[in-house]
């Protein structure tokens, strides 16, 4: 097809609830007002915004809502939506202790619960996903994270690309998120956003768009 008219984009969206020493999780702010925030800002050509989920911060005991929310993605326009479609997923996950967004790079087969996830699961040194091996296993985003990250830079936000995603929910969905991507034939990349108290919640609402429309942009 060439340049003639490629096909869009399709982006899904998640953010995570409240969990253990977050009462509030700006990533559930963030993922629920996406929709809204991007009509008003206007969709760039050639991305459609799709699903915009919550998941619960647990691990094991959400995996079967994740998976049913990975696959209605793809299901949801029959094959179409995969094979002439590029559908991308975005993971934002809170990092309390941060300064600045994180692009993360890759994912580790590790859960390493620093605290009880929202079901009460605490799991250590534990395979997320045994038949891949060790726990030292990693998996990649085929995504260009160092070229977003310098853009994105460019636009004026505090963001830097990171090789550690930790070993609580964020890691462990987003290493399920990229198996199942790469089995899929599309592309997974997570994300880590501060508090609102250190960036305000404006400036994380244009990051998350601006982050969107250069996805749009790659292809």
């Amino acid at each position: 097809m060439g340049s003639e008219g490629p096909s869009p984009v399709i982006v899904h969206v998640t953010g995570f609830k409240k969990f253990h020493g977050v009462a509030e999780n700006p990533t559930e702010t963030i993922v629920s007002n996406l929709k809204d925030y991007m009509k008003k800002r206007g969709m760039p050509k050639g991305l459609i915004l799709g699903s915009c989920s919550i998941l619960d911060t647990a691990g094991q005991g959400a995996l079967v809502p994740l998976y049913q929310t990975l696959q209605a993605a793809l299901s949801g326009g029959d094959s179409e939506s995969s094979n002439s479609r590029r559908v991308i997923w975005v993971h934002f996950g809170v990092n309390s202790g941060a300064t600045m967004f994180a692009i993360e790079n890759q994912a580790v087969n590790e859960a390493t619960f620093r605290c009880p996830d929202e079901m009460g699961w605490k799991p250590q040194k534990v395979p997320i996903v045994p038949a891949d091996g060790a726990i030292s296993r990693k998996r990649e985003t085929s995504l260009p994270v160092e070229e977003m990250t310098k853009v994105l830079a460019k636009m004026g936000y505090e963001v830097m690309t990171s090789d550690d995603a930790g070993r609580f929910v964020c890691n462990y969905v987003y290493y399920h998120s990229l198996r199942f991507a790469e089995q899929n034939g599309i592309r997974s990349l997570f994300v880590h956003v501060p508090l609102f108290l250190t960036i305000d919640k404006e400036t994380q609402m244009q990051f998350a768009a601006s982050l969107l429309e250069l996805l749009a942009s790659l292809y």
